[in-house]
């Protein structure tokens, strides 16, 4: 082999390499068939998706099969046909979904599937997950129902005690008055 032919093969191994490290980093992936946007429009959405801590990347089909494959990721044969480009979430998923879908309302990009977590996902599921309330409007959630029990224990209480301050001051008062007559 010559010397040109060797430095390609090792470019695609390094790129290959590449795209592995940065989908065993991401808990979910999003595919998108991304054919009729301009850069504009890839850019926006980049910018977007950088926003809810993803990467947007354009992928080559082969590359990415051997990635996953390495990885030992399943995936639909169906995920990687067309023009293929990656949402790669960093943190949680389902904003990521939702600015994808967003955007793909907007304009020609299209969800192909997904995979979070290692479990391949179809194109209803992961719109399922863009309808979800974030990771924090979930935690936000679960503080306000943990608290509403206590909260209300607190204002009990509160009524209770502020109750008898008032029966007191009210008999010291009508004593004070049958003391005076």
């Amino acid at each position: 082999m010559g010397e040109k032919t060797q430095k390609i093969q090792q470019y695609k191994r390094d790129a290959v390499a590449l795209l592995r490290d940065k989908i065993r980093q991401a808990p979910g992936l999003i595919f998108t068939d991304y054919r009729g946007l301009t850069v504009a429009q890839i850019s926006d959405l980049r910018r977007t998706l950088r926003k809810q801590s993803a990467e947007y990347k354009v992928v080559k089909n082969s590359y990415a099969k051997i990635a996953l494959a390495e990885l030992g990721l399943p995936f639909q044969e169906g995920f990687l046909t067309n023009p293929t480009a990656i949402a790669m979430a960093r943190t949680d998923v389902g904003p990521v979904a939702k600015a994808l879908f967003d955007f793909a309302r907007e304009s020609r990009l299209k969800v192909k599937g997904g995979m979070i977590d290692g479990k391949a996902l179809e194109v209803l599921a992961v719109e399922a997950i863009s309808r979800l309330p974030g990771r924090l409007e979930l935690l936000a959630m679960l503080m306000g129902t943990m608290n509403a029990p206590l909260r209300n224990m607190m204002y009990a209480m509160k009524g209770v005690s502020s109750k008898l301050v008032r029966t007191l001051q009210a008999v010291a008062d009508q004593k004070a008055k049958t003391k005076e007559s």
